[in-house]
């Protein structure tokens, strides 16, 4: 059988969001922002945005998150939120980072900050003498006598509040085999198609898309919630209960990015973490009906265990 499911996921997630970026002195930049990853690689990507934002090597980045001693705001990881906020302070935070450079490479150069431009990742002056990167600015100005006004160096604090939802949306696709002796199911392929707007790093985002797809297909297939009605004593305690997919169980999925840009942020970035999770039970439930349907099954609820499977199948025979 063969099933589909399309969808639109609303997202905004909690709409504050900080960050503190500055470079120091031996050429490092510093990121402080309060949204903690668990396992979706924001270390990676918030780097790469940083990185194109300053023009600075990712490997002189360090992602400083979820620290309480240094963080002051953070909205989290959550609602498909993490990558949309990051990326508008790191923006703000960027745009201040290079007027602060601009002043400070004004007095490095002699000249005034009207006269200083910032291209290609390098400060340059009228008469392009000298120019500087960021990395060479910090270092360069921690050894000269900079004026009060300046003495902060290269440092900037972005805050930012964004009510204004994005609307990832996309499509997928199941295809199964349906033993009708045992109600056993075999999904042979999955594709996932999903807009997420400006994708950062696709190799991560494929990563989100296996893992919800992993989660989808296990919730319309086998993972169930059981309780004694008489005691209230969970009969699925652990995991071996509960019965979540396992990389032998799964097919190879095949997962394709569409980026329309959104016009809510900076970057034009939607939302990834919960594209897979979202349409993948509706299209492993069509697919299974898609193949019951010469047996008269036109419905069937979830989990999708062998033995609903086949107790839909005698039902629709009687």
């Amino acid at each position: 059988g063969r099933g589909l499911s399309n969808y639109v996921e609303s997202s905004i997630g909690s709409p504050k969001e900080r960050a503190e970026i500055s470079i120091t002195p031996a050429g490092r930049v510093k990121v402080v922002i309060g949204t903690q990853p668990s396992g979706q690689g924001h270390e990676t990507s918030f780097a790469q945005v940083v990185s194109s934002l300053l023009s600075v090597p990712v490997e002189a980045i360090d992602i400083l998150a979820g620290d309480t001693d240094v963080v002051s705001v953070g909205g989290g990881s959550h609602s498909g939120r993490s990558m949309r906020h990051a990326a508008t302070v790191f923006s703000l935070a960027a745009r201040e980072l290079i007027e602060n450079g601009k002043k400070i490479a004004a007095h490095m150069l002699e000249a005034s900050a009207a006269e200083i431009r910032f291209a290609d990742g390098r400060f340059s002056g009228p008469h392009a003498l000298r120019a500087y990167g960021f990395l060479e600015l910090a270092r360069d100005s921690a050894e000269a006598l900079l004026p009060r006004e300046l003495s902060g160096g290269l440092a900037a604090v972005a805050d930012n509040e964004m009510h204004d939802p994005v609307f990832p949306n996309g499509c997928a696709i199941c295809e199964c085999e349906v033993d009708p002796e045992t109600g056993a199911v075999d999904i042979t392929r999955f594709t996932a198609v999903d807009d997420v707007g400006r994708c950062i790093n696709p190799l991560i985002v494929h990563g989100q898309t296996h893992g919800g797809a992993a989660q989808g297909i296990g919730q319309a297939l086998s993972e169930s919630y059981h309780v004694d009605p008489a005691t209230g004593q969970p009969h699925t305690g652990s995991l071996m209960d509960y019965a979540i997919p396992r990389s032998d169980t799964l097919p190879s999925f095949r997962a394709e990015i569409v980026e329309v840009l959104s016009p809510t942020n900076p970057l034009g970035i939607k939302a990834a973490g919960e594209g897979a999770t979202t349409p993948a039970p509706a299209a492993v439930v069509n697919a299974i009906v898609d193949a019951l349907a010469p047996f008269g099954v036109r419905d069937i609820a979830m989990p999708a265990t062998p033995q609903n499977v086949w107790r839909a199948i005698q039902g629709a025979r009687k």
